[in-house]
């Protein structure tokens, strides 16, 4: 398999066509180097990127693969071996990465790409292929594995083959008693008993409609555990969050003798957790509440603002009475009732007990007594509360939230089985609430950090600039896209879109950087479109970056004649940017050849194009999530755009309307991409 030498089998000439392919495949690894193995001679060529990569050069480098298997981390050798084996078997594509050990020490991560060339007579002789350093990445990955690390809750992904790629701490203390190595092995094999059962039927559905789930599901022994699981599908694979919920299935199962308790449990769980926004799903509790547990039921959220009184903290999020006449009455108290609490209320002394409070009887005299004088002590003489009952919702060590339930006079008062299941009932809205909070944290920031990259368009009497972002719908997903519109020394506009390649945190870092090279080079130069992208693919070489990106340059110039505006352009790989003229009509502005990708390799003669509009007209620039989904090519896309653009030309909008109008059109309610989009008009 991995011989030198085969009788009777002639060595093929590395002929053009060889050549030619191993630089193609060295440009699709993002030209960072290129090796080529004979397998019939065994010589083994490198270029001076690869050699760098593994610090040798051509003197310590002996040519042999033997060398390339000292210099590969010994955990890591078998599995390069056997992809090599299986290129080599079948003259198919080769891919690996792994570690090296470098002779100054130093260890690096190199992600390898090829394929097995076959000679005359069928069999591999040639195993061609790229090679670059992705330490970066993995270190990017690194600091994502120490958040993950820290979380305390249970979490792995699973690639599209079923493949544990990671798995927590937590995750591994969870499931220690069937494997102590989980990643590597496929979830179907190392928990069979999944096969065929909630666990597997929720997952193949997620991954099948690309939509999260939720669920509680039973795993036999040696587990011998109920699991609270929440799984997201990503680009991937899937992402699984769980948490060991035994304890509270067991004191479920002491409730389910109760039927009509058990009936409520399943259908407060459904109201929490059939929405991913955490206000209305605990709202929709007092619908769940009323009437088996209470007459009528008030839902209050308990905010983090760091500012302000308690009261300014609450907000009152579902209520619900069981009798419809009164219904109009609850919405009114409801709407009136925070402001009219006093520090001696029931709510308040629940928030600051942060344990249930309950009043077995008089309670319409009891509450009136600590409201502020006014109407809502009027709407409760008439709602008429006999008892009343306050139980806090509770998050990871803080409230979160507040379900206050009343009876009548001529109900029996709440009691112990009352308490017991209201309280876990709260339970579950507690931590549901304090998930979807922590989780909506993450996101913000993530985005916000993204964002604050993205700057306000310049001002500018003869153009008027309009920018917008939207982020891609999937949890926790920050990417690449990018924007940025400034001037020039010679007063001269330049308005930029782009992608880097990626979709997380190391995408946006990239993005950061890209954006920044491209605004110093193209103020610090003053040079057209075309020279500003050349100037950015050297800085991306000698800098080392290790990324890619799509970017399309626009620079606006005064015309040759009044009345008109010179428009340059630059295309790397970027989707084409559309202008509708000042008669309404919509036309591309196509280069004959597309240039290539920021980052592929030094392009001195990217091309440039120029065309002069008249006032009136619009330029768009856009990413790619505008046009192209997963089920829709980008060409459908792009004739999407034109009809879609044309029939808003003849709305007559104004430039923010119409960028808005846009997006609204053009985008799905559940966005799998994020997209920028630049408008700008010749005013």
């Amino acid at each position: 398999m991995r011989s030198s030498t085969a009788e009777g089998r002639a060595t093929p000439a590395l002929d053009e066509d060889t050549d030619r392919l191993r630089w193609e495949v060295a440009v699709a690894a993002s030209g960072i180097g290129a090796f080529d193995w004979d397998l019939l001679t065994g010589e083994l060529r490198w270029d001076d990127r690869v050699l760098e990569v593994f610090g040798l050069d051509r003197a310590t480098f002996s040519g042999t693969i033997e060398s390339f298997d000292a210099a590969v981390h010994p955990e890591d050798l078998p599995r390069v071996q056997a992809a090599q084996a299986l290129a080599i078997e079948g003259c198919r594509e080769y891919a690996a990465e792994y570690r090296v050990l470098r002779p100054d020490g130093e260890t690096r991560w190199v992600v390898a790409r090829g394929r097995a060339v076959p000679g005359p007579d069928g069999r591999a002789a040639r195993l061609l292929g790229a090679a670059f350093d992705n330490t970066a990445v993995q270190d990017g990955e690194a600091r994502v594995q120490r958040v993950l690390e820290a979380m305390p809750t249970a979490f792995f992904h699973l690639d599209h083959e079923w493949r544990f790629t990671y798995a927590n701490r937590v995750a591994h203390g969870l499931l220690g008693n069937v494997t102590q190595r989980l990643v590597g092995g496929v979830l179907w094999e190392l928990f069979p008993a999944a096969v065929g059962g909630d666990f597997e039927r929720h997952y193949r559905a997620a991954a099948a409609t690309g939509e999260p789930v939720t669920f509680d599901a039973y795993y036999p022994a040696p587990l011998d555990a109920w699991y609270e699981v929440r799984a997201w599908p990503t680009p991937d694979g899937l992402s699984v969050y769980f948490n060991d919920v035994t304890d509270r299935h067991a004191a479920q199962l002491l409730l389910a003798r109760d039927g009509r308790r058990t009936a409520l449990l399943a259908a407060a769980s459904e109201a929490l957790t059939s929405t991913l926004d955490p206000e209305v799903g605990v709202g929709r509790l007092a619908q769940v509440l009323v009437p088996e547990v209470a007459d009528w039921c008030v839902v209050t959220l308990v905010s983090d603002a760091p500012r302000g009184g308690w009261r300014e903290r609450l907000r009152d999020v579902g209520w619900w009475h069981r009798d419809a006449a009164r219904r109009p009455m609850l919405d009114r108290y409801a709407e009136m009732r925070i402001p009219s609490l006093t520090d001696a209320s029931f709510v308040a002394r629940a928030l600051a007990a942060e344990e249930a409070l309950l009043v077995s009887s008089g309670a319409t005299a009891a509450i009136e007594r600590v409201l502020a004088p006014g109407e809502a002590r009027a709407l409760v003489q008439q709602l008429e509360p006999g008892s009343a009952v306050i139980v806090p919702l509770r998050g990871r060590g803080r409230t979160v939230g507040l379900v206050s339930l009343f009876r009548g006079a001529d109900r029996a008062t709440f009691d112990e089985d009352d308490l017991a299941l209201v309280q876990e009932v709260a339970v579950r809205a507690g931590v549901h609430v304090d998930n979807a909070r922590l989780y909506a944290e993450q996101r913000d920031l993530a985005a916000a950090l993204q964002r604050s990259m993205l700057t306000a368009p310049p001002e500018s009497e003869t153009l008027e600039v309009v920018v917008r972002y939207e982020a891609a719908a999937q949890a926790a997903q920050v990417g690449g896209d990018w924007y940025d519109a400034f001037r020039q020394a010679d007063g001269s506009t330049v308005v930029v879109i782009g992608d880097v390649v990626g979709h997380d945190v190391a995408a946006a870092a990239a993005m950061g950087q890209i954006r920044s090279l491209l605004r110093g080079i193209a103020v610090h130069t003053g040079d057209g479109p075309a020279a500003v992208l050349h100037g950015v693919d050297e800085a991306i070489e000698v800098l080392d970056l290790a990324t890619t990106a799509t970017a399309a340059i626009v620079r606006f110039e005064p015309g040759a004649e009044p009345g008109t505006t010179r428009v340059r352009w630059s295309n790397a790989g970027h989707p084409p940017p559309v202008v509708v003229d000042e008669h309404g009509q919509v036309h591309f502005l196509a280069e004959d050849e597309a240039g290539l990708l920021l980052g592929l390799q030094p392009d001195p003669d990217r091309a440039e194009s120029v065309v002069e509009l008249r006032r009136g007209a619009t330029v768009l620039l856009y990413t790619d999530g505008l046009v192209e989904r997963r089920d829709q090519s980008i060409d459908v896309g792009l004739a999407l755009l034109a009809e879609r653009l044309g029939a808003l030309v003849r709305e007559e909008r104004d430039l923010e309307s119409f960028s808005d109008e846009l997006l609204l059109r053009m985008l799905p309610s559940r966005r799998e991409d994020d997209v920028a989009l630049v408008a700008v008009h010749l005013r």
